[in-house]
């Protein structure tokens, strides 16, 4: 068990080997779980029929994300707001036996004396660098910034190339950075696997933006998404994206599930297509999370949540259901195989659902009412793995 005192004096939370299947040797997944009280480990086992939990790490203290290394699969980095040290990143080098905060968290420049300047009240998302750069992570905060470490999470900096870009653009249109109940949060770093430079960062209230010369300069990316809320509905940047993914199979598929719809773009077009309205009219376009499949990049998944006029942000109707999509968006099917058929009010966060690799893949959601769900069969059957965890953040499958 870990707890920030632990970690202080090296980390003392431990958590056991993992083990690995024997016979095929075929992957084995595990779920990190980030959530309002600590973060947690679902181990699986036999098949993806049986898990068992380890932790909680960092009980009591609001852990926004958890995220393993596929280049060195044993070092996780460990986004945190806690009760006395604030937002901090904490790094651990055996998978979770010891942590140790990081010796310049990701943090905003002092202020001149006698003003007020920004400060870091979350590091939402932590995304490891391109697979040639070893040392590299990204960070993501509340309120907007991106952040890079170059040696593994122990020093961060702000990218001054993005900072600069960004008060550009509030010189242009500052309504348009307005705050929401959730923060001004910086999420959806995806790093293109064929070239390091290459990146796409996602702002809530914002839009989403790319940079191709490793963050020093940025251009937007919202041709064709809506923005309701502002007087004009497509502007240039102000979106509220939610979730951006892109497929690993075909790395220029880009989805996005934003507040005003869903959304695919096939690049190097610049022009997003809206495919939510596919969906019935009667669960609508709106919810947080979208994940696509690891080896088809016509498939995906998301979890709708109500998004009308008083905005309960629960599942439509109280029935919760993910919606597969094998054709790139074009139509949809619903799976709510397991799931409540009454009185589900639960909704999914926008880092609250991932999928493994395995064949046939795996899909696991975590609820605001502390539940995590899985399929095994990509998305045609649901049953509950675990129950009476505090409200999921985040989830993320590590694979060995």
């Amino acid at each position: 068990m870990a707890s920030i005192k632990g970690a202080e004096r090296a980390g003392q939370g431990r958590t056991r080997p993992r083990r690995r299947s024997a016979g095929t040797g075929a992957s084995r997944p595990d779920l990190l779980i980030a959530t309002r009280k600590g973060a947690f480990v679902l181990r699986g086992e036999a098949g993806r029929r049986r898990w068992t939990i380890e932790g909680p790490h960092f009980l009591g203290h609001e852990v926004n994300h958890l995220k393993s290394d596929a280049r060195d699969p044993m070092r996780w980095l460990l986004a945190v707001k806690t009760g006395h040290l604030g937002p901090t990143v904490y790094r651990s080098e055996d998978g979770g036996n010891y942590w140790r905060e990081a010796s310049r968290p990701p943090t905003f420049p002092k202020a001149p004396e006698g003003q007020v300047g920004p400060a870091v009240e979350r590091v939402f998302c932590l995304t490891p660098g391109h697979a040639s750069q070893p040392g590299v992570w990204w960070a993501g905060t509340v309120p907007h910034a991106l952040c890079r470490s170059e040696d593994g999470g122990a020093h961060w900096e702000l990218v001054a190339g993005f900072t600069a870009y960004l008060a550009e653009l509030r010189a242009k249109g500052p309504a348009r950075f307005f705050p929401t109940p959730g923060g001004a949060i910086t999420h959806s770093i995806l790093v293109d696997p064929r070239d390091a430079s290459h990146l796409y960062v996602s702002l809530s209230t914002g839009g989403c933006f790319e940079t191709s010369d490793d963050g020093r300069s940025w251009r937007p990316l919202n041709e064709g998404v809506a923005a309701d809320f502002l007087p004009d509905p497509e502007p240039e940047f102000g979106q509220d994206p939610h979730c951006m993914v892109l497929s690993p199979a075909v790395p220029d598929r880009l989805y996005q599930q934003n507040h005003c719809g869903v959304y695919r773009l096939d690049r190097p077009a610049v022009r997003w297509e809206r495919i939510g309205t596919n969906l019935p009219a009667d669960t609508g376009d709106i919810g947080f999370p979208i994940v696509a499949h690891p080896r088809d990049p016509n498939t995906l998944w998301l979890f709708p949540m109500d998004g009308t006029s008083v905005w309960p942000r629960t599942a439509p109707g109280g029935r919760p259901a993910v919606f597969r999509s094998l054709v790139g968006g074009r139509s949809w099917s619903r799976g709510a195989k397991g799931f409540p058929e009454a009185h589900g009010w639960v909704t999914v966060l926008r880092q609250g659902m991932a999928c493994d690799t395995c064949e046939p893949v795996g899909i696991y959601l975590g609820t605001t009412a502390g539940e995590i769900w899985a399929s095994r069969d990509e998305g045609e059957t649901w049953r509950p793995i675990i129950s009476h965890l505090p409200p999921v953040l985040a989830i993320e499958v590590l694979e060995r």
